[in-house]
């Protein structure tokens, strides 16, 4: 076995965490597709039903930041099988709540709260991964494999989760769920280390590799400590790619929460139609994530990170608002569907850059950096929840589409103002050069 992953092992490392991306996604939404079950089982109204699907989001917002912390603190290794237990412990207690108890949306809405705090240690503990076992310049297809997993989890969850809630109910739907992450739990906290130098399976030609790939700030005294927050939001660069990835969010969950209604109902797609086009931008999703990390990694190599990474970013932020203001003009339903799935997968063409840069600038503090961005995302992702079809009610779905289009190019200029190369220091402590 070891033989097998020689000059492999961070490979495989991210390889699991593509898995664990997936599995995270498939406990994220089966709730959506059991939501007509849960409904009818409570007595919940559409209102009611909404405050539920609500509760995991702001969950999953508000601890990213904290919970990148604690991956800083404690290493990805722990925080993420912790936040496997976790979420299988509260996916389970979905289920077992009871339909007569009076109180039982209030303990939905409590027990969903928790899953999202749980889930949200994932991705800001994958970036600390990413800091301490990949080289700068494979970051971009190392996280463009992780969020793969959103795509492929995407593509999965619908059939797997209406299979289990057909033949054994939806409580079993959620179940299996927690057994899943569970077993996934089990052999992450097997595989992964926090560091490539406490791993036995790691050679010593990988170890050398790593460590020559990692940035300069590494061999520094502040790479050691945690960064107070204050350093981190004093930083324009931390600020700029947390305030593009708030635009990022709110585009993808346009994806995520409203593109099959809109399919449906504004478009006027059959249900069968509705469902097949409806998967166009995770397929998008999961294949466009690899494709822009490695060409962001090729960039990268050639030119430097300011192209590999900011101009990547740049680029598929601003061709995704392109794809996404065309798709407004198309009359065909079908066309329509294909250049918006188009924009997605230009979209995702950035995703790999966001977290490879976080992790560049803030080395041991990626984690909090990581998870301090991906909560704008999520807040981008709560605003378009509700103001998507607020806009559309207003003005109509195309002025909805526009306003994310408009957005689009507002992420990508703000990754002009992104220095790649800027690294996060605390300036109350000394440097190595002051310290000798």
């Amino acid at each position: 076995m070891k033989k097998l992953f020689h000059m492999r092992m961070r490979w495989v490392l991210i390889f699991w965490m593509f898995v664990m991306s997936a599995i995270a996604y498939l406990d994220r939404v089966n709730i959506s597709i059991a939501g007509n079950a849960v409904q009818q089982e409570y007595g919940f109204t559409n209102v009611q039903l909404g405050w539920v699907f609500s509760a995991f989001v702001v969950g999953y917002a508000l601890f990213q930041a904290p919970g990148g912390r604690l991956a800083d603190r404690f290493g990805p290794r722990w925080v993420i099988t912790g936040g496997v237990i976790w979420w299988g412990i509260f996916t389970t207690l979905t289920a077992l709540v009871p339909s007569g108890l009076s109180f039982a949306l209030w303990a939905l809405i409590a027990v969903r709260f928790l899953l999202g705090l749980g889930e949200a240690v994932v991705y800001p503990s994958s970036n600390r991964l990413v800091a301490n076992w990949i080289p700068s310049n494979e970051r971009g297809i190392a996280n463009g494999l992780i969020f793969a997993g959103v795509g492929f989890g995407a593509g999965i969850t619908p059939p797997i989760i209406t299979f289990v809630l057909v033949r054994y109910g939806w409580r079993w739907s959620f179940f299996v769920c927690a057994i899943i992450g569970t077993l996934a739990g089990v052999i992450w906290y097997l595989l992964a280390r926090d560091d490539p130098k406490e791993h036995g399976w790691v050679s010593e030609e990988e170890r050398r590799l790593i460590e020559a790939g990692l940035p300069q700030a590494a061999n520094t005294l502040e790479a050691h400590v945690t960064l107070p927050w204050r350093t981190i939001f004093s930083s324009k660069d931390v600020l700029a790619v947390a305030a593009s990835y708030f635009t990022y969010g709110y585009v993808a969950y346009i994806f995520f929460t409203w593109f099959f209604i809109y399919l449906s109902r504004v478009r006027g797609l059959d249900l069968k139609a509705s469902s097949f086009y409806s998967m166009l931008p995770f397929l998008a999703m999961a294949s466009c994530s690899p494709l822009g990390g490695w060409i962001a990694d090729k960039l990268t190599r050639r030119y430097g990170r300011r192209v590999g990474r900011c101009g990547i970013s740049v680029v598929g932020i601003g061709l995704s608002g392109i794809f996404i203001a065309l798709a407004t003009q198309v009359e065909s339903a079908q066309v329509a569907s294909v250049v918006l799935a188009g924009g997605a997968g230009a979209l995702y063409l950035s995703q790999s850059s966001f977290w490879a840069v976080t992790a560049d600038i803030a080395g041991p503090s990626a984690g909090s950096v990581s998870g301090l961005m991906n909560m704008g995302g999520q807040i981008g992702g709560a605003v378009t929840a509700t103001l998507t079809p607020f806009i559309a009610d207003q003005l109509g779905w195309t002025a909805s589409f526009l306003v994310a289009a408009g957005l689009c190019g507002l992420g990508s200029v703000a990754w002009l103002a992104v220095n790649p190369y800027a690294q996060l220091v605390d300036t109350r402590r000394p440097s190595m050069e002051e310290v000798s």
